[in-house]
């Protein structure tokens, strides 16, 4: 079985964890495959080089971080129909399903395939300028943002969906997200939470400047197109995922729309999407009030 392993240098644990899939690694049957950051961690000689493009078909990536190094992992896979196993060792987690500590047992389901996989939705975005021209962007498995560079200042946009305005937004900026994203930072500016079943695309100002603009859900099926609008279009930028970022120039529009095959994400266990809100998000806690 190939596998390919991406990790966070950050974490601490993530050397003795390296150490650990180094060594199972010819007893369960995996050949490995890292990315270049990771080289110097691993012991004795490192894996062959992770490159999608050109090593062996992978039938697995896992990722050694938080949420954002599955994010990345995302990307890096480009669209390819690998499952990504995502290995908690931060705090939250959200979209991981194993930590440090389930490891051994995450890897003996993966080569038994005992697993089931989720078909996430992913956005592809695209910088279009006034003659039609078209800049691709990476795909985002959360959001994608409009909004200020440098202080943060209000901008003027106008959204359209699939080509009919919606109307002219004065915000800090504007999210949209798949379901995935729906739990990040839309929900941090008030955006609803969708279940990642739900085929459905969420457009979310970030501090709108009116109590008329709310949250929109629209079909993962439209086009999402947010321009800047003169004079408040300088130092506008487009960011992936909260990790990479572009600028967006005078008289371009950013063109949102559903990726052509989604990011899938191993699930092991019972674990259910509520039950990860419950004790990852602490959704419907009560447990700090005193019965009356």
């Amino acid at each position: 079985m190939n596998v390919g392993v991406v990790g966070n240098p950050s974490y601490r644990d993530l050397k003795s964890l390296l150490a650990h899939l180094a060594q199972a690694a010819p007893r369960l049957g995996l050949t490995l495959f890292a990315e270049s950051p990771l080289t110097s961690l691993w012991p004795g000689p490192a894996p062959a080089p992770l490159d999608p493009a050109s090593s062996p078909s992978l039938d697995c990536l896992i990722t050694l971080g938080g949420d954002g190094t599955l994010l990345r992992a995302a990307r890096i896979l480009d669209g390819a129909n690998t499952p990504i196993l995502g290995v908690n060792l931060g705090r939250v987690g959200f979209l991981t399903t194993a930590n440090a500590q389930t490891l051994d047992w995450a890897l003996d389901a993966l080569v038994r395939r005992a697993y089931v996989t989720e078909a996430r939705l992913a956005l592809l975005p695209a910088i279009v300028d006034r003659q039609g021209a078209s800049r691709p962007e990476p795909v985002a498995l959360n959001d994608v943002v409009v909004h200020k560079g440098g202080v943060a200042r209000v901008v003027h946009m106008r959204l359209a969906v699939d080509g009919e305005e919606v109307g002219q937004y004065s915000a800090d900026g504007i999210i949209v997200a798949t379901p995935t994203g729906s739990t990040a930072y839309s929900l941090s500016a008030g955006g609803p939470i969708i279940l990642p079943t739900v085929s459905a695309i969420v457009v979310t100002a970030i501090c709108p400047h009116t109590m008329a603009v709310r949250p929109l859900v629209v079909p993962s099926s439209t086009v999402v197109s947010v321009e800047p609008i003169p004079p408040w279009t300088e130092e506008v930028l487009v960011s992936l995922d909260g990790q990479r970022s572009t600028t967006i120039q005078p008289g371009e529009r950013l063109l949102v729309q559903r990726a052509e095959r989604p990011v899938l994400l191993i699930r092991l266990g019972p674990e259910g999407f509520f039950m990860r809100m419950r004790n990852k998000l602490q959704w419907g806690d009560l447990s700090d009030r005193e019965r009356v």
